[in-house]
């Protein structure tokens, strides 16, 4: 998000401190509601909701026109094809379309110049992060209900928190760099019968809607997945018990069916869920306390360190003790 000032030599410090965000705490999770303060005080600085990233700026009160413009489709094909057509007139440098056949459909996103140099430079994997969420989350809102992907192909190599995919967006996430000095293009992919369904909402919900917004669509999202967050937090308090699917189950008074088919509406699984608290948990506890490895794997659940060592490997490519002795060395204040 910071990326685009960046390049214009900003320095972002006044924002992160309005915002109550320490960058340099990188084994903490940032609140959403400071996340989305930062996303709204960060498009008014510059006067574009397009966070300094492309070749001209989205003016503010660009989401306010995009979602007026889909808010009287009929169905949500009908919202998306307007959105397209509103975002190649104050966002050319992203070309969105949705292609449709026998009951599978794919929402596109595609470069129409190079965002960057490099395909993994950090402005344009958060372009397309963006854009998607930005779209996925309107959607879920104007349909009133959460809407499932079945798959994301992402055009740049797996980034260093690609686990945090299969919460945002799907468990199956994919990556595919783009090929050198080409254009990539994003695939996510879901079930058609999803693009029939009727807009719900109406000019009053949208006069509430877009209070705090655009940087609002990432407290909706977060709302739009009710059923991770219950899970998440059950297997939190349960540590270092380690719940099953039927364990959470029970304490929600739910089938594990239920459970299953909930999540997956929400772009996720119980699987991916546990595997990201156990990552963001490690990694609070590699770098804020002098806990034996041992002890750490142990409060996760895990039945013993060899486990551990092979999933944190998994999760940063290093040993615990290396990552430990890599952040230690580090000055206060750096990234």
């Amino acid at each position: 998000m910071l990326a685009g000032l960046a390049r214009r030599n900003i320095d972002p410090a006044p924002l992160l401190a309005a915002t109550h965000i320490d960058i340099a705490d990188t084994a903490s999770r940032i609140p959403v509601e400071s996340y989305a303060a930062l996303y709204n005080r960060l498009n008014h600085q510059l006067d574009d909701e397009g966070f300094g990233l492309f070749a001209q700026p989205m003016r503010v009160g660009s989401f306010e026109f995009l979602c007026r413009a889909c808010i009287s489709a009929p169905t949500l094909a009908e919202a998306l094809a307007r959105a397209s057509r509103f975002l190649h007139i104050v966002l050319p440098d992203l070309a969105v379309s949705v292609r449709r056949s026998h009951g599978h459909a794919e929402l596109v996103i595609s470069e129409t110049r190079k965002l960057a140099e490099h395909t993994d430079d950090p402005g344009r994997v958060f372009a397309f992060e963006w854009l998607l969420r930005l779209l996925h989350g309107l959607s879920c809102w104007l349909a009133g209900r959460g809407i499932g992907l079945d798959s994301v192909i992402f055009p740049y190599r797996k980034p260093p928190h690609f686990a945090d995919y299969a919460l945002i967006f799907t468990e199956d996430s994919r990556f595919a760099p783009t090929v050198s000095g080409g254009t990539g293009t994003l695939v996510a992919s879901f079930n058609a019968n999803l693009l029939d369904l009727p807009i719900r909402r109406d000019e009053a919900a949208l006069t509430t809607f877009l209070d705090g917004a655009p940087g609002k669509i990432t407290t909706l999202y977060r709302r739009d997945r009710e059923m991770v967050i219950r899970v998440r937090d059950l297997l939190r308090a349960a540590l270092p018990e380690t719940l099953s699917l039927d364990d959470i189950a029970h304490r929600l008074y739910l089938s594990p069916r239920t459970i299953h088919r909930r999540l997956e509406e929400e772009g996720s699984s119980f699987r991916a869920i546990k595997d990201a608290l156990r990552r963001d948990m490690a990694l609070a506890r590699l770098t804020k306390t002098d806990d034996p490895i041992t002890k750490v794997a142990a409060d996760l659940g895990y039945a013993d360190s060899s486990a551990f060592y092979r999933a944190f490997v998994e999760w940063t490519g290093m040993a615990p003790v290396h990552y430990r002795r890599k952040w230690a060395d580090k000055p206060p204040g750096t990234t």
